[in-house]
């Protein structure tokens, strides 16, 4: 038995919270306990580094417009690249059921497809409010990719 079906058991997580919003958290996918299943993309360095300049600069634009659609579409959550020059280069979190359906998303990566990225996949149980994350993000940027 998980231990999320353990704690009412056990005595614990039975105090229903005043601030619970039903309606948010059908929005967000939430369930009793405000989490949700995503899948995240670990994006590393891939073996096809060796660009031009032009190239680099090409293949970067692509990458960021896919990211952009990815995001329209709804299916991407969160992205960003981590700082410094270590071969772990960004994030992806998707809203996805499945390792296989965040594959088939994050294959559409032109970073990915050329190999000057890879990925790694792992399904993660976190805050459903990462979903207020686009829509908070909106207000917040200045500029447009």
């Amino acid at each position: 038995m998980s231990l999320m079906l353990l704690l009412p058991v056990l005595g614990f997580g039975q105090d229903l919270n005043p601030a619970f919003d039903s309606i948010a958290a059908q929005q967000y996918g939430a369930d009793d306990y405000g989490m949700k299943k995503y899948v995240i993309a670990f994006l590393k360095k891939g073996p096809n580094r060796d660009l031009s300049k032009e190239d680099a600069a090409r293949l970067q634009d692509a990458h960021m417009k896919n990211i952009g659609r990815l995001a329209e579409e709804g299916k991407l959550i969160l992205a960003g690249p981590f700082f410094g020059d270590g071969d772990l280069r960004g994030i992806y979190v998707f809203d996805v059921q499945s390792i296989e359906e965040a594959k088939a998303l994050t294959n559409t990566d032109p970073a990915i497809q050329e190999g000057s990225l890879i990925m790694e996949l792992h399904e993660w149980y976190g805050s459903a409010a990462v979903m207020a994350i686009p829509s908070i993000h909106e207000t917040l940027q200045k500029i447009n990719f």
